[in-house]
């Protein structure tokens, strides 16, 4: 005598308990790691040098729409340019210039202070622009 069952048994995995697994080693990465990476004790040594200077913050040169030209607050005039380019970066010609420049100020007169710039031997400008709303 032989039962048949009409309902064929289905084979499922039950994935459950291997996402739970999964979250808690996660987890106990996430909170080791940090541990692990400063558990080697180290002293460093002082240093008689001091903060870092203004040189290391970037020069804002900025033209508005009357085309007058600007280092941070101060007005400048594209004849002294140079000089005071060096002055507000302590003559380190590695320090990085954004440029805030005015959209109605004209291509011709951008270039002028680009080439002035470029004639001071800086090299490293970004333009700043803002994003569309």
């Amino acid at each position: 005598m032989t039962l048949t069952n009409n309902e064929s048994e289905l084979s499922e995995i039950n994935v459950t308990p291997f996402i739970d697994v999964m979250l808690v080693l996660l987890i106990i990465f996430m909170v080791v790691t940090p541990i692990v990476t400063s558990s080697v004790k180290v002293e460093l040594p002082t240093s008689k040098s001091e903060e870092k200077s203004d040189t290391d913050k970037p020069l804002i040169l900025s033209i508005n729409e009357k085309s007058e030209l600007f280092i941070k607050d101060e007005m400048i005039t594209l004849e002294n340019l140079e000089q005071k380019l060096d002055e507000k970066s302590l003559n380190n010609k590695e320090s990085v210039i954004y440029f805030y420049v005015d959209k109605s100020v004209s291509y011709e007169k951008l270039m002028e202070v680009v080439e002035g710039v470029k004639l001071a031997k800086y090299s490293k400008i970004a333009f700043s622009t803002k994003m569309p709303d």
